[in-house]
């Protein structure tokens, strides 16, 4: 019984250290305090662009710290939202997938980042435990969002609709296109 015990024990740590959520508090606001200096220098530099990927074009990934700029994202068209962390490997890991799928579907659909270093509000809205944390947003029905599931169907549950961890492009292209079709039919209606 008590080996039983120790090993329920030792599998729970092992859930709650998986992922990239676990990271010390005195460690992520050392990183954050770096990464600003380094935006601030980055922006200072002559012959940098330092303008916001906001006001870059349609193309960049944007990041978002509220929910009315998902709700402005999302008169667009579909939102692909990911939820993640400057300080968290696979979430850069990343960026250069959504980059890629910000530029394929520019016009049509908008990929949103959202940190939760940066937006703690947020992070509680969607219920984060682990990050990088993926959905598409459909659309707002009664002050609920709709989410494309990976298998086509729509739902307000969140937690039925994302995807967690790092993933393969085509995966959330997959979702992407889904949400692109039903986005039409409901036009058509």
């Amino acid at each position: 019984m008590k080996k039983l015990i120790i090993l329920l024990i030792l599998l729970a740590a092992v859930i709650f250290t998986a992922g990239c959520t676990e990271e010390s508090q005195e460690d992520s606001t050392n990183n954050q305090a770096i990464q600003e200096r380094n935006e601030v220098v980055e922006a200072t530099e002559p012959g940098q662009n330092a303008t916001p990927p906001e006001i870059q074009g349609e193309s960049s990934v944007v990041e978002v710290a509220d929910l009315e700029q998902i709700n402005a994202s999302l008169q667009q068209g579909p939102v692909l939202m990911k939820i993640g962390s400057e300080r968290c490997g696979p979430c850069k890991a990343m960026k250069p997938m959504l980059q890629e799928l910000a530029t394929e579907y520019e016009g049509r659909a908008r990929v949103i980042s959202v940190d939760i270093d940066r937006s703690p509000q947020l992070a509680v809205y969607f219920g984060i435990g682990y990050i990088p944390d993926s959905t598409v947003i459909m659309d707002v029905t009664d002050g609920e969002y709709v989410y494309m599931k990976p298998d086509g169907n729509v739902t307000t549950d969140r937690f039925e609709a994302r995807i967690l961890g790092t993933t393969e492009k085509g995966a959330l292209e997959d979702v992407l296109n889904l949400a692109l079709l039903q986005a039409e039919k409901d036009k058509s209606q």
